[in-house]
């Protein structure tokens, strides 16, 4: 008797861009608009990088069903670029915030709670590392001063100096959301920033009928609450994306060499370009640039201070990163 011929034909395999990540799945959207949920093998990995997340949202990956009927994520196309961060204070690994952006934003606040500096700072470094156009949104300013709007536009001051585009903007009142909505619009952009700055009700604003669940802050210690569980793009009725991530504590940064670290910081690498050795690291070496701009508040301090911090980093992981 014959044997019966199993069906050896391949799975159909679709293209499709990442739009959530919970962690243990995801949902990917075809180009129909079919909003596909999907999984991966366990051991999937992306050659030449570790990370804490092998799928990020903005991932334009293949998926195909499997025996069990399920549709999994089986390659991911090539990154334009994406950012990233370290995955925590004491680990190496790393972990994808999102990929084939246009535009990392950062969303800040000086109150309420209050977005450090340094954290800035890193995160615009990052972005310079990974070819991301970066630019800082400072919300809240219905609850500012006239000490606490005087602060913020010296701040705005000071990056817009440098090169960065700063918005001051209220998400309660609406101040300044057109100029941030035509900043947006066409872009696939990432939304970031520290718990409680307001990313979810800026997201309201912006895409009427989001309905983000949004915090409130901590009347003791004056940080946010967590309402962003999972990352997840949301559409901008004017075109483009934002893609929301769960706000986060610190910006490690990652994967950076200390001769390399003043490319990240525009100001300090133009100055850093008159400096006597090619490979001095503006900490106090003969010839240096950049130290005296410092002293002569060329450069500003508190941007120095990040870049230290940096080195500092660097230095008690013994200077230079491994190659994943």
């Amino acid at each position: 008797m014959a044997k019966k011929k199993e069906n050896t034909a391949p799975a159909e395999t679709q293209t499709g861009v990442v739009i959530r990540n919970t962690g243990s799945s995801y949902i990917v959207r075809t180009p129909d608009g079919t909003e596909v949920p999907c999984r991966i093998k366990g051991n999937f990995r992306i050659k030449g990088i570790r990370t804490t997340n092998p799928v990020a949202v903005g991932d334009i990956v293949n998926l195909s069903k499997s025996a069990e009927d399920a549709d999994y994520i089986t390659a991911i196309h090539t990154r334009r670029n994406y950012i990233i961060r370290r995955a925590s204070n004491l680990s190496k690994e790393s972990h994808i915030l999102a990929s084939n952006l246009d535009l990392a934003v950062l969303v800040a606040s000086i109150k309420d709670p209050e977005t450090p500096l340094t954290f800035i700072d890193r995160f615009l470094a990052t972005a310079e590392a990974y070819n991301v156009a970066a630019m800082i949104v400072i919300n809240k300013s219905d609850i500012w001063s006239d000490d606490d709007r005087d602060y913020a536009e010296a701040v705005e001051m000071m990056y817009e100096s440098i090169g960065y585009s700063v918005i001051l903007v209220s998400a309660e009142t609406g101040e300044n959301i057109k100029a941030l909505k035509e900043a947006l619009c066409g872009k696939t952009s990432l939304l970031a920033g520290n718990s409680g700055v307001g990313k979810s009700s800026l997201i309201n604003a912006l895409v009427p009928g989001a309905r983000l669940k949004t915090g409130k802050i901590s009347e003791i210690f004056h940080t946010g609450t967590h309402t962003t569980t999972f990352s997840e793009m949301v559409d901008l009725p004017c075109g483009g994306a934002l893609i929301d991530i769960p706000g986060v504590k610190g910006f490690g940064t990652i994967d950076f060499k200390p001769t390399e670290v003043s490319h990240f910081f525009p100001e300090i690498f133009r100055v850093g370009s008159k400096c006597r050795y090619s490979d001095c690291k503006h900490t106090g070496e003969p010839g240096c640039a950049v130290v005296p701009a410092v002293e002569a508040n060329e450069i500003p301090q508190s941007r120095y201070a990040s870049y230290l911090s940096i080195l500092d980093e660097l230095t008690e992981d013994d200077k230079y990163r491994k190659p994943f």
